[in-house]
């Protein structure tokens, strides 16, 4: 009887199994069908009311050309004229000295996001670092838009002065303008490339600190709105082919190595490594020959 009663269950289970793999072979062709259909009635090319989508890797072209090709080694014209905040006019070579290196920071003072991002990022880096503007390095904030004004570049730096809040910089931070033709010749030596923006009625741009040697040679890119003061440290003596620091600071350029991926400096094992070799070999050079002095002493 029980056997009967489970053979019974046994094939309830089987027509269930069996009408549920059916309805979604059904289901499945059905699926297959609406879409052959819908393709075969939507072609490619036929107007569908509807701008076409883009593709996810094309550029908008309001910041199509946009962006900082860096140029690592290129010298800029330190003859080229530009308007200080006083409205008075000097070559860039005004702004470099034999031993400190520049901070080159291209923005434009009535920039209502991005530039103001990208200099209150620098402040604060500045802040937090030891050396001042005007006595170990220079601080150029240069407008690419040429037709802003000295008034407008003086309001600017004031503004930062106050914000910076170190007495005695002044003289270090610079806020010039230019001409046309000179700012595009410091921005293409410089690789930063903008374009204005006719439908917000702004400059579309990218950002960067750009670390310049006392020569005028491009050193070191430091991008973005953000700064670590280490960073800013480690690249102003860079820059300056480590003319500017104290021995520490030398031996944290030797230990450090700018990475571009990551955009900052980062450890160098290896370089710890032989300098940790050779502040060994020395401090037993220097213990082996005080204990030879000293057995010779003894020995006598």
């Amino acid at each position: 009887m029980w056997q009967h009663s489970l053979r019974k269950r046994n094939r309830l289970k089987t027509k269930v199994l069996s009408l549920l793999l059916t309805f979604l072979v059904v289901s499945a062709q059905a699926h297959e069908d609406s879409s052959l259909s819908s393709a075969a009635t939507s072609h490619p090319g036929e107007y569908t009311g509807k701008a076409p989508a883009k593709p996810a890797a094309e550029v908008p072209e309001e910041i199509q050309g946009v962006g900082i090709t860096e140029k690592l080694g290129s010298t800029i014209d330190l003859s080229l004229i530009v308007t200080d905040e006083q409205g008075q006019k000097f070559p860039l070579s005004h702004y470099f000295s034999s031993h400190k290196p520049v901070i080159l920071s291209p923005v434009y003072f009535s920039c209502p996001g991005l530039c103001n991002f990208h200099l209150n990022g620098l402040i604060d880096a500045l802040k937090h670092v030891d050396w001042s503007p005007g006595q170990k390095f220079e601080v150029i904030a240069f407008s690419f838009d040429s037709k802003e004004t000295s008034e407008v570049a003086l309001k600017k730096k004031q503004n930062y002065m106050k914000e910076y809040g170190r007495a005695g910089t002044e003289d270090g931070w610079h806020f010039v303008t230019a001409d046309e033709a000179t700012v595009k010749k410091i921005t293409e030596t410089v690789g930063f490339n903008f374009k204005w923006n006719e439908k917000d009625s702004q400059w579309a741009h990218a950002s960067a600190a750009i670390m310049v040697s006392p020569e005028g040679k491009v050193a070191r890119y430091l991008h973005g709105i953000m700064f670590e003061p280490r960073d800013v440290k480690l690249a102003l003596n860079e820059a300056a082919d480590g003319k500017v620091g104290s021995f520490v600071d030398s031996a944290m350029l030797y230990c450090f190595k700018y990475d571009n991926h990551q955009s900052k400096y980062g450890l160098q094992i290896f370089q710890i490594m032989k300098l940790a070799g050779a502040l060994t070999v020395i401090a037993l050079g220097l213990w082996l020959g005080k204990a030879m002095i000293q057995a010779k002493r003894e020995s006598t």
